[in-house]
């Protein structure tokens, strides 16, 4: 028992492409001395390596079966041993999905794939972020970087968590900012000093266009004075929070209603949405745009930052504009296929 014992815990120990080299070998030589000794009852190799399989399988058909003294005493041997070998392959495998588990949770896999979206710093914002992802697009792949050392949605498996400090190259590669379409840096919540936290957000940005110019950068920006900061880092879109919220309690003071308006704009799961729209080639002005898609039930508001097109209806529709509508989701879908089904798009 002592021998068995030490064999067991020696062969634990013994890495996974070892393991399975030895299982071949196992396999291979019991199939060689199965045929050997009753030829007759295999009739050919591979009828004995089907059975050698079987029998290590615990499977037993009984459509091959030893016949000799000889042939019964090695199958007792596959017994010991084959069987044995076998449950150690079972354990490794279980093993080592246990093991990706372990290092998913805890951060430390790294991202295979692309076009994913990028959320730097866990917190109240991201979670809600995520859950808007995943709401509007369940397919999406988001990879979640932060310094705690565990996954905060280990249940999601369209988020990937990497743990470590969102600045450093490393950490950076794991979540595979290379390949991915946008990332977002919220303001780290467990720092108190405003100052602080726009700074290792600058850092974290600064480290993403060194590394990925190409992607899409979205930075939330807790004071106003620290804006031009983060335009020289080529940051593409910042949000000042503290701002954005002492803003929309005044117009809703000022304005009753108001706030109603920017909270359903904001949340896609209730009413009309703001969504991009392809320029369709057949407008030449931004009123052949907004006739079009008004007739369509969406309202054109914007040219990227532009919320004065409608001032703007007689002027041409630049090569490199960017319209935004306003619009329930049916209505954008609607508007988007058309668009995508030919170079003129019939929304007249």
């Amino acid at each position: 028992m002592h021998f068995f014992i030490r064999l067991s815990t020696r062969l634990m120990h013994l890495r996974k492409t070892t393991i399975g080299g030895i299982i071949l070998a196992f396999v291979l030589f019991s199939a060689t001395v199965a045929y050997a000794l009753e030829p007759e009852t295999f009739a050919n190799w591979f009828n004995a390596f089907y059975w050698v399989l079987t029998t290590m399988a615990t499977v037993g058909y009984g459509d091959y079966f030893a016949t000799t003294p000889a042939g019964k005493v090695f199958t007792i041997f596959l017994y010991i041993f084959g069987i044995g070998l076998l449950s150690l392959v079972i354990g490794k495998v279980i093993d080592s999905i246990a093991e990706v588990q372990r290092q998913r949770g805890a951060g430390m896999l790294t991202f295979e794939g692309e076009q994913h979206i990028v959320i730097v710093n866990w917190g109240k914002k991201a979670r809600s972020a995520i859950e808007e992802i995943l709401e509007n697009a369940p397919k999406t792949q988001i990879v979640l970087i932060d310094e705690s050392n565990r996954h905060p949605l280990e249940h999601l498996e369209q988020v990937h968590f990497v743990s470590g400090d969102p600045a450093a190259d490393s950490v950076l590669s794991k979540a595979s900012i290379s390949s991915c379409r946008a990332a977002i840096i919220f303001a780290d919540e467990r720092i108190e000093e405003a100052s602080l936290i726009d700074g290792k957000s600058l850092l974290v940005v600064s480290s993403i266009e060194r590394i990925a110019p190409h992607v899409h950068t979205t930075v939330e920006i807790t004071m106003e004075n620290h804006v031009q900061n983060f335009r020289h880092a080529q940051v593409n879109e910042f949000i000042l929070s503290h701002d954005a919220i002492s803003r929309l309690a005044v117009r809703a003071a000022l304005h009753e209603g108001s706030s109603d308006v920017i909270t359903q704009l904001l949340n896609r799961t209730n009413g009309s949405d703001v969504y991009e729209v392809a320029v369709d080639r057949s407008w030449k002005t931004y009123g052949d745009a907004f006739q079009a898609l008004l007739a369509q039930g969406a309202t054109l508001i914007a040219d990227r930052e532009d919320l004065g097109i409608n001032r703007k209806l007689d002027m041409p529709i630049p090569a490199n504009a960017k319209l935004y509508v306003v619009a329930d989701a049916q209505t954008h879908r609607r508007i988007a296929s058309a668009l995508e089904s030919g170079p003129r798009s019939g929304l007249y």
